[in-house]
C-alpha cells in the first residue's frame, strides 16, 4: 500500500524519508543561512526558508505570495485540520507536514528562517513568541494578538530577539497610506482632530449564546489542539474554520478582522501610537419579546467606540477617533453628494481636518478630498517611497526584508507599527467587553458598572485605572499547560 502523504506524527511518511535519504546522500540539503552563518556569509541560495503554522484560507493564500516572490521555499506546513491543509499540502507537495507545531519547531527549527502565523486569534501570540525566541522571523495574521499584554510582549520581543517582523494587513503596503500622507504633510486638509472608521462586518454570527448541542469532532480535526491557550469546551458545529470569530475566547469581533485595515491609515498618516481612553455602546439582542440582552461570551451585534489619542508630532492637539460596526456609519459630510459613496459603501474612513476632509476604502483605497471636485488638480510632489507591487507586495516586502537581515530593509506593519495598532483595537474591545461585567444587587438583579463610562489608560503598566473589573481582559489567563513564556 502507498503511503499516505500526509502523516502525524515525527511529521514525515516513509516515501518522505526515503527521498530524503536519497537527497541527503547526493549531497543537497536545504539549510537555513543563519545555521551555515558566521559573519559576512552569504547563502549559497538567496531563498527564505519558510514554515507556515496554519495553512488553510488566509493562511493558504499567505504562503502562496510567499512563494510568488520567486525569493521563498514552502519547507515546513501546520495546520490542526488536514481538511484545511491540503490545498496547501497539494500545492507544496515537497514540505514535511505537522499538526502540532510545536513538535515541528522542536524537531526542524534548524531547518528554516521564518514563520508564517495564521491561526485564530488566541493562538497568535504563543506561536509567534515561541518562533522568535529561536531567532526565527515571523509574518502574523491580523490582529497581531488577541489580548493586549500579548501585543505588547510581541512587540518588545521583535527588538530584542532582532528578527524581522511584519503583521498581515496588506493594505499597509498600498499606496493609497503613502499618498494621503503626502496631503496631510501638504497641508491639503489642515490638522486632523477627528477620525471615524467603521464597517459592516460581522457577517458570521454575534450576539447569540453558546450553542447548546454538542458536536461530533471531524476526524481530520485535532480539538484541543484547536483550542490552544482557551479554555476547554466541548466541540460544537460551525465554529471552525470561520465563526470563531464571534467568540470572545478565540476571536476579537469585528475590530479585530477589519480594524487592522482600516484604523491602520490614521495611524500611518497621523503617527498615533497608544490611546489614553476609550468609551463604547454596543447593540443588544432580544432575548424574548419583552427585554434586551448581552450574551457575554459572544462579541455584540454593532458597537461605537470612541478612543482619543494624545498630540503627536504630526497633530497640534489630541485625536478622537471613531470606531463603528454592525452596519453602522458615521453621518454623511456634507460635501459628499447624496448619490456619492460613502468610503467604500460598507467600510471606510473619513479624516476630519481644520482645512478639510479626506476619505478612503478599505485597506486605504481611493483616497479622495471632499467635495470630489477638489481631486481634479492635486499637484503634490510623491516622498513617500512606494512598495512595488502595493498590497500583493506587502508578503514579498517582509521575504526581501528577511532576507537582507534585520534593520536593514523598510517594512509597512513591522510590529513596532502593528504593535501599537493591535493594542487600540484591543482597546476598544475593553470598553464593549466592559459591558457585560456584572455585579448582584442587594435587593436582586444585577448592576452593570462598566456601561456608560470612560475608562482611563495607564499604558505604562497596561491597566484601567477607573474601572478594575475591565483588566481582566488586558492579560488573559491561558488553559493549564500553555504558557507565554515570558
Amino acid at each position: 500500500m502507498e503511503d499516505k502523504k500526509i502523516s502525524h506524527g515525527d511529521g514525515t511518511s516513509r516515501r518522505e524519508f526515503v527521498k530524503s535519504a536519497a537527497i541527503a546522500a547526493a549531497g543537497f540539503m536545504i539549510v537555513p543561512r543563519y545555521v551555515l552563518g558566521g559573519k559576512g556569509y552569504t547563502a549559497p541560495s538567496d531563498k527564505l526558508i519558510i514554515a507556515g503554522v496554519g495553512v488553510g484560507g488566509k493562511g493558504q493564500s499567505d504562503i502562496a505570495n510567499f512563494y510568488k516572490s520567486g525569493k521563498a521555499e514552502i519547507a515546513f506546513l501546520c495546520d490542526v485540520d488536514d481538511r484545511r491543509a491540503a490545498a496547501s499540502v497539494k500545492a507544496f507537495p515537497q514540505a514535511k507536514y505537522y499538526k502540532d507545531w510545536r513538535k515541528m519547531f522542536d524537531k526542524e527549527h534548524k531547518h528554516f528562517d521564518a514563520v508564517s502565523v495564521s491561526t485564530p486569534d488566541h493562538n497568535h501570540a504563543i506561536i509567534t513568541l515561541a518562533a522568535m525566541q529561536q531567532k526565527k522571523h515571523v509574518y502574523v495574521q491580523k490582529p497581531l494578538t488577541h489580548d493586549i499584554y500579548e501585543a505588547r510582549a510581541l512587540t518588545e520581543a521583535a527588538k530584542k530577539y532582532k528578527v524581522v517582523t511584519q503583521m498581515g494587513n496588506q493594505g499597509a503596503s498600498n499606496d493609497g497610506p503613502r499618498k494621503m500622507k503626502e496631503w496631510y504633510d501638504a497641508g491639503l486638509i489642515g490638522d486632523v482632530h477627528t477620525v471615524y472608521a467603521w464597517t459592516d462586518r460581522p457577517v458570521w454570527p454575534q450576539g447569540i449564546p453558546w450553542p447548546g448541542t454538542k458536536g461530533s469532532v471531524p476526524a481530520e480535526l485535532d480539538w484541543d489542539l484547536w483550542l490552544g491557550t482557551a479554555p476547554y469546551k466541548e466541540y460544537v458545529d460551525k465554529l471552525v474554520p470561520f465563526n470563531w470569530r464571534g467568540w470572545w475566547d478565540y476571536g476579537t469581533g469585528a475590530l479585530g478582522d477589519m480594524g487592522c485595515h482600516l484604523i491602520e491609515a490614521p495611524f500611518s498618516v497621523l503617527n498615533l501610537k497608544y490611546a489614553t481612553d476609550v468609551q463604547a455602546s454596543v447593540g443588544s439582542v432580544y432575548v424574548d419579546e419583552f427585554k434586551r440582552g448581552y450574551f457575554p461570551e459572544s462579541c455584540p451585534p454593532s458597537s461605537h467606540v470612541t478612543l482619543t489619542f494624545p498630540k503627536t508630532d504630526k497633530t497640534k492637539g489630541p485625536v478622537t477617533l471613531h470606531w463603528m460596526d454592525g452596519g453602522i456609519q458615521p453621518e454623511r459630510p456634507e460635501e459628499l453628494g447624496a448619490n456619492d459613496v460613502f468610503g467604500d459603501g460598507g467600510n471606510g474612513t473619513l479624516f476630519i481636518g481644520t482645512k478639510g476632509k479626506l476619505m478612503c476604502s478599505t485597506y486605504s483605497d481611493n483616497p479622495r478630498l471632499l467635495p470630489l471636485s477638489r481631486n481634479e488638480n492635486i499637484q503634490v510632489a510623491e516622498k513617500y517611497k512606494r512598495v512595488p507591487g502595493q498590497a500583493e507586495g506587502h508578503y514579498g516586502q517582509w521575504v526581501e526584508a528577511c532576507i537582507a537581515g534585520y534593520g536593514k530593509n523598510e517594512l509597512s506593519s513591522p510590529f513596532e507599527i502593528a504593535g501599537p495598532l493591535t493594542e487600540a483595537l484591543l482597546m476598544a474591545n475593553l470598553a464593549i467587553r466592559g459591558f457585560d461585567v456584572k455585579k448582584p444587587r442587594p435587593q436582586g438583579g444585577f448592576d452593570y458598572p462598566g456601561r456608560y463610562i470612560k475608562l482611563l489608560w495607564d499604558n505604562a503598566n497596561m491597566r484601567v485605572t477607573n474601572f478594575d473589573e475591565a483588566n481582566q481582559y488586558v492579560k488573559r489567563e491561558y488553559r493549564k499547560g500553555w504558557s507565554l513564556g515570558v
